[in-house]
């Protein structure tokens, strides 16, 4: 597609483009700048495009596919922005404890994961210890699936041991 064939296809479609590009971000700003991206993506793709085609459709799923991705960048920057500073008050003033009640409880929790059988007390200490679901399932020569439902019943068991023992507030504070 030569870019005079482009032109000529683009040009009628713009309104329709802006308005599809407002209903996807429903900011004007956002929209010129999605209209903007469309555009320059689809003009640098232009030969990929075959004649014939819809171009409407072509044009439209390349700014769609461009917000998706821009909306799921922003969602993981949204995350990684804040300064490690704004969570510092997470760890001021925290200190642990070593008493004996505490020390008396690991013991007691530690012995509720030992009296799970090894087909839920291996998977689980792996998960706690960082081994990844795959890594676990290439050590037990089992299906990833396999490790994700005995990790699941661990819980589910260690969970119901812990409520027996310890009432519902322990869980509430983890």
């Amino acid at each position: 597609m030569t870019t005079l064939e482009f032109n000529n296809q683009y040009q009628p479609l713009e309104d329709l483009l802006f308005a599809f590009a407002m209903k996807l971000t429903r900011n004007t700003a956002n929209a010129q700048d999605l209209m903007q991206e469309t555009l320059c993506r689809a003009f640098k793709n232009k030969d990929r495009f075959t004649i014939g085609t819809n171009f409407k459709a072509w044009i439209t799923t390349i700014m769609r596919n461009n917000f998706i991705n821009d909306y799921r960048k922003n969602k993981t920057r949204n995350r990684v922005e804040a300064p490690i500073e704004d969570f510092s008050y997470f760890v001021e003033n925290k200190s642990v404890e070593g008493n004996a009640n505490s020390i008396i409880m690991m013991k007691e929790l530690n012995s509720m994961v030992d009296s799970l059988s090894d087909g839920f007390k291996i998977p689980f200490n792996m998960f706690n210890n960082g081994f990844h679901y795959d890594e676990i399932a290439e050590e037990m020569n089992i299906p990833i699936g396999t490790v994700k439902s005995r990790i699941h019943f661990a819980r589910k068991k260690l969970r119901n041991m812990v409520t027996t023992q310890y009432g519902t507030t322990l869980l509430r504070r983890a």
